[in-house]
This record gives structure tokens, sequence and C-alpha cells, in this order.
């Protein structure tokens, strides 16, 4: 499931190519074609990402919501005016390309091919989406209510963001392990199971220790940590966690994510995998021992 950063730099892309245009909607595969009449031809105002949603906001009330899930994905496409990458989200095997230069100019959008949930079209350029676990329409008071229900995002700047993730994390009574509280959008918007992994890596935290057990220091950074490798993922479009001589050294843009019987970049010890709640969590017995955070 594409994380936060992804969603955010899809918003960029929104913002760059379509933002203060009139769009053309509809819906190919048919399944939001309600929907897709209450946007069309009306001007897209900007879109915003909080954790792993998007929200386009149109002139008259209206907000899309997309929640990719494990299957969305956006296709992009256009003249030499619309710039970005030509496919975010999911699968990882497509992930996130760039645009390639046509000899042959624009001439409008391909047929839509497959699935089609949202077609968004200006002069310059389409948008395509597919797979996605959410499409719907938001009034002003249902975004309002969508986004209460979402912990603080580590790419939005808001002043109180990290108390308020210090407070979701320490508040909780029900002694939840802190890879579990991570996962949790309600507790902080936006992280997913790599960026979970290697937070608690680069702490030195044990993964199943309960989140209110934690310190006040260790949450402030772990909340530090996630806001610096997160807006490292934007820039970069990728999720790195490594340092830059240990990329050198190891070739590694991951310490523990998807390293199970590697050895540790930091230790002798060997990268394990289990599962938690349902998702594989990867970390080192060595580096995460109970009581070295």
């Amino acid at each position: 499931m594409p994380e936060g950063h992804t969603i955010h730099r899809l918003a960029r892309q929104f913002n760059d190519v379509f933002s203060g245009q009139p769009v053309l909607a509809s819906s190919p595969q048919g399944r939001f074609s309600s929907g897709a009449e209450k946007i069309d031809g009306r001007l897209l105002v900007s879109a915003h990402a909080h954790g792993k949603q998007l929200f386009i906001s149109f002139d008259h009330e209206l907000t899309l919501r997309v929640h990719l899930g494990l299957y969305g994905a956006w296709d992009f496409g256009g003249d030499e005016s619309f710039r970005g990458a030509s496919s975010i989200g999911a699968p990882r095997r497509i992930g996130e390309r760039e645009l390639a230069a046509s000899d042959e100019g624009y001439c409008g959008p391909p047929a839509p091919v497959g699935a089609v949930r949202l077609r968004l079209q200006t002069e310059h350029g389409w948008a395509d989406l597919r797979g996605p676990s959410a499409c719907e329409l938001l009034t002003e008071q249902e975004l309002v209510a969508q986004i209460a229900k979402l912990g603080p995002d580590p790419l939005r700047d808001a002043a109180d963001a990290g108390q308020q993730f210090g407070r979701n994390v320490l508040a909780k009574k029900s002694a939840s392990a802190i890879a579990g509280l991570l996962m949790d959008q309600s507790v902080v918007a936006g992280i997913g199971n790599i960026y979970r992994a290697e937070l608690l890596f680069r702490n030195g935290i044990d993964p199943w220790q309960p989140g209110s057990s934690l310190q006040p220091g260790q949450v402030a950074a772990l909340w530090a940590d996630a806001v610096l490798l997160l807006a490292r993922g934007v820039q970069a479009g990728k999720i790195i966690t490594t340092e830059r001589a240990e990329q050198r050294s190891s070739g590694a843009l991951n310490y523990v994510y998807q390293r199970q019987g590697e050895r540790c970049l930091h230790c002798p010890q060997t990268v394990l995998m289990t599962e938690l709640a349902g998702r594989k969590l990867y970390y080192c017995p060595g580096c995460q021992q109970p009581g070295n955070s």
C-alpha cells in the first residue's frame, strides 16, 4: 500500500497540472458515474494529502476523497506542459514512473483501458484512477469529520502535531505494541509497513514494547524521525532510510525491511521477519532488544 510520502507527491502533481482549471469528469467503469457528474465541468481548486488519503477540492464545496489501498493507482498523461509522473500508486512492481516525451504531440487522452473508476481531463492532460479502496465525494462537514478520524501527519506542519502524536501513543491504555500503534492511522497518519519497521530500528525500539511504556523523549524522537524520513521520501520519490555512507558501502536503502536473513548493518545479528496483527514485521534482535531503548 502506498505510504504517506507517495500521497503527498500525488497531491503535489494534481496541484501542478490541474489546479485552477475546469475538469471534465467521467467514470468509464460506471461505478462512480453519479459522483463524476457532480464534479464534471467544475474548477479543481486544490489537492492535499493527509496520511494515506488524497483530498481534491472543487469550487462548489465538494471534495473528492481517494484512498488507493493495496491496488489503487493514478495514471497521467498530457502535452508538453503536463509534467510529472505517469503512474503513482500500486502495484509496487510499477510504482512511480516518469512521463516519457512523445514526438507525435498530444491528441487528447487515450481510450480508457481496464476498470477506470474515474477520469479527470483538462485541455492539457488527463488522470485515470483504477482500483482504489475508497473514492467518494464529501461535503465540507463530512470532510472535517473524515480528517478528525486521522492522527497527525508528519508531512503536515500543524503546530501541535508532534504533541498530538505523543498524546496518542502515551495515552493508550491497552498496552498495545508500538509496532501496532504506528500502523494505526488514528494514532499517526501516513506510516505504513516500511516506515514503521525502519523507524523502530533507527530508534532502537523493541517492536513489542507497549507504546504507553515509552518515555516522552523516545516518542518525540520517533516523531522527529518520521518527519525527516517521510520528507526524504517526498523528495526522492521512494523510501530511503539508510544514510549515504551506508548506501555506498552496502547498497541498501533500508535497514531491516525485506532484509530478513541478512546481517544487520549495525551489529552481527541477522535481521528477522515475523508477523504482528497480520502484517509482516522486520526487525533486528540485537539492536532492538527489550530494554535497549
